[in-house]
């Protein structure tokens, strides 16, 4: 029952970690593109469950106890408060850390270049414009990748 309590290394050790590995991954899954945030594929799944087996032995170190793993979850969710109240108050750190959203269409013109730099599939946009109602590319007046990862089309007005 001590062995619950007992750190298998000191207090501010777990908080580095936390941080380190944070951040890390952070800068990993911004890198990544803003589809991997938003739109999540089997494969993505996938992913997001092995980054958090990969990176468990980095923030937990030897240590098995229930204190250190509970200073480890502290110190994220502070982390996540942190970044949240921070963009919330800096335009540029939020523009910085999601992004800005990308026109993929506007006028009826796809700018296919734009989709393959964003990972965006053909299909994806398909999707994305048959949720708006638009049948053909001629109907799409714009279309956004937006921070979030989900593909916004305003459809053209009709003559």
């Amino acid at each position: 029952m001590s062995d619950l309590f007992d750190l298998g290394m000191p207090w501010f050790e777990f908080i580095i970690r936390a941080t380190a590995v944070y951040l890390v991954v952070f800068l990993l899954t911004r890198m990544s593109g803003k589809r991997s945030v938003g739109q999540h594929t089997p494969f993505d799944m996938l992913v997001i469950v092995l980054l958090g087996t990969a990176v468990q032995n980095s923030l937990i170190g030897e240590d098995t106890s229930l204190l250190g793993g509970l200073i480890l979850a502290a110190t994220l969710l502070l982390l996540n408060w942190l970044m949240g109240f921070a963009t919330a108050r800096s335009r540029k750190l939020h523009a910085l850390t999601e992004g800005t959203p990308v026109m993929l269409a506007r006028e009826g013109k796809v700018f296919w270049d734009q989709l393959r730099r964003c990972n965006v599939s053909p299909e994806d946009l398909d999707v994305a414009m048959r949720s708006s109602g638009c049948k053909g590319h001629h109907q799409i007046s714009l279309a956004v990748l937006e921070t979030s990862g989900e593909i916004t089309i305003l459809k053209q007005d009709a003559p």
